[in-house]
């Protein structure tokens, strides 16, 4: 017998605090200080509750960012992109007015950016770009590009494409998507023209394997933000990430040889 047999209740979670729980629902044994989330007849859950000792929290209205505010957001962001996609100012130079104009306009209040800022992610970040100046002066990206051609010189088009694009994803992991395309970008051009190829498809296939990282929680920083806060150890990312991945190559590589030719 389940819980929804006898009660009509769903459990569809537990929290603790300063524990992940890694077993079934159905397993786990219930302590003081838990909190729990029940699913199922308003009118039933009092009684219940009361039976097995439980305290229901609070009910708060609460509401993320400010009404008056609610717009602004959107009008930012779509100036930001607008600006760079008709090529008026750069990426950075964009972003970065659009950060402060989110301070300025009270969207984002100061105090919450210095409380969210995650300093240890921001020096990650940042030392990895030497990385791949240092690969790319180094002459190490002429090395890759060279093993490269050689291994896919006894492949088709559509498996060097494919070469290039898990390249990069094997990288991301190790520089972050941003420093990846850094790197791989004179490697896959070196890469396609070594091989008579236009380079148009096999950057385009950096850039793609450069912001699909869903094997680590280290090579995006998306990824990274969310592992603490989700409780997600290491080895949880690639379970997922891995038919992810494969699902990104079988589906790219098609559409960039159907989009731009090799």
């Amino acid at each position: 017998m389940t819980l929804f047999d006898i009660t009509g209740l769903n459990l569809p979670a537990v929290s603790r605090r300063d524990k992940r729980f890694t077993e079934r629902l159905g397993e786990i044994r219930f302590q003081n200080g838990d909190v729990i989330v029940l699913q199922g007849n308003l009118q039933e859950l009092p009684e219940l509750l009361r039976q097995w000792g439980c305290l229901p929290l609070v009910q708060r209205n609460l509401k993320l960012g400010s009404a008056r505010n609610g717009l602004a957001p959107l009008v930012i962001l779509a100036l930001a992109m607008g600006s760079t996609a008709l090529g008026l100012v750069s990426v950075p130079l964009a972003f970065f007015a659009a950060a402060f104009l989110m301070v300025i306009s009270r969207t984002v209040p100061l105090r919450e950016i210095y409380t969210y800022s995650d300093a240890p992610i921001l020096i990650m970040l940042a030392a990895l770009i030497p990385v791949s100046d240092s690969l790319r002066t180094t002459g190490a990206t002429d090395l890759i590009a060279n093993w490269l051609s050689e291994t896919a010189s006894v492949l088709p088009p559509y498996g060097a494409l494919a070469l290039i694009m898990v390249a990069a994803m094997a990288v991301t992991p190790f520089l972050n998507n941003a420093a990846t395309v850094l790197v791989m970008a004179p490697i896959a051009a070196t890469f396609a023209t070594s091989l008579g190829f236009q380079p148009q498809a096999f950057l385009m296939a950096v850039a793609i394997g450069a912001g699909s990282d869903f094997l680590t929680p280290i090579g995006h920083q998306c990824n990274t933000l969310v592992m603490a806060p989700g409780g997600y150890r290491f080895g949880d990312y690639w379970r997922l990430g891995l038919p992810l991945s494969l699902l990104v190559v079988l589906v790219s590589v098609p559409m960039l040889i159907l989009v731009w030719g090799i």
